[in-house]
């Protein structure tokens, strides 16, 4: 049976308008995420990959065209209700003192909790069980600022699906993490797609490891409407997208080579020279 859709995009275009000029970064953009999947963004530096999550995420209006979040149109849902629908995790490291990792997960029961901000039992559950599956129960009542850099994305994760949202978006969740860590992301973010049923969405520029853990992946390129169907999207399996040829453009350089079969990228002659002073 196909993954159910979640997310539909029709002939969006993003980017940004101010009282004197309209500035578009891309155009033409239809396609869909589906539950329970794993959807990776990929894109060089400036393409708009970040402008098209802050869009998906109403963080800005877009330019036009229309965006569907389980059947209903983004621009039509409050602010709370936004709020119990997408879950965000940014790059930014969160700036938080004297917080334990439980009470900043606990951040996540926002949307659910009175004016107060009081926790119920259920609360307290959920916040229990989001620790429990991203793995860091052990780190609770650790303070914040203690963690490692892995360790506080995690914590991030955690508070994300604290919030119960069928939609968590992620921007470079894997950025200035340690390759082990950003393994242990990537795998993480995998499962939870899976087990807990999310339709998880993100940007990153850790192109193998996206290949290998990613259900579908978007390729962002220039062009606005390069692509008559996506526009400036090219989507699909990693190895669909390495078959066609799509990833191998993206990629390779005079001296870098993209294998389509193993989905790995290679150095060609790579020659150290002396620098003269």
């Amino acid at each position: 049976m196909p993954a159910m859709e979640t997310i539909r995009l029709e002939n969006l275009t993003i980017g940004y308008r101010d009282k004197k000029s309209v500035k578009t970064v891309a155009a033409g953009i239809s396609a869909t995420i589906r539950q329970g999947e794993l959807t990776c963004l990929l894109g060089a530096n400036g393409v708009g990959k970040s402008t098209l999550l802050r869009t998906l995420s109403a963080f800005q209006p877009k330019l036009s065209g229309s965006i569907y979040i389980c059947g209903r149109e983004l621009s039509d849902y409050n602010d709370s209700e936004r709020s119990r629908l997408i879950g965000v995790v940014l790059t930014e490291k969160p700036s938080v003192q004297n917080m334990t990792v439980r009470e900043l997960v606990a951040l996540g029961r926002s949307p659910y909790t009175d004016f107060w901000g009081r926790l119920k039992d259920d609360d307290h559950r959920i916040v229990s069980e989001s620790l429990e599956l991203v793995g860091i129960s052990h780190l609770a009542e650790r303070l914040v600022d203690t963690l490692s850099d892995g360790e506080r994305q995690k914590t991030m994760i955690a508070k994300a699906l604290a919030q119960q949202t069928p939609v968590i978006f992620l921007d470079e969740p894997t950025a200035f993490l340690d390759f082990p860590s950003k393994v242990e992301t990537m795998l993480l973010l995998r499962r939870i797609s899976r087990e807990a049923g999310k339709t998880v969405f993100m940007s990153t520029h850790d192109l193998e490891l996206a290949l290998q853990t990613a259900d579908t992946v978007w390729l962002m390129e220039d062009g606005g409407t390069r692509n008559e169907e996506r526009g400036c999207l090219s989507i699909g399996t990693p190895r669909e997208l390495a078959q066609e040829g799509v990833l191998g453009r993206y990629v390779e350089r005079p001296q870098v080579h993209f294998d389509r079969d193993t989905l790995t990228i290679s150095i060609k002659n790579c020659k150290i020279e002396k620098l003269k002073f």
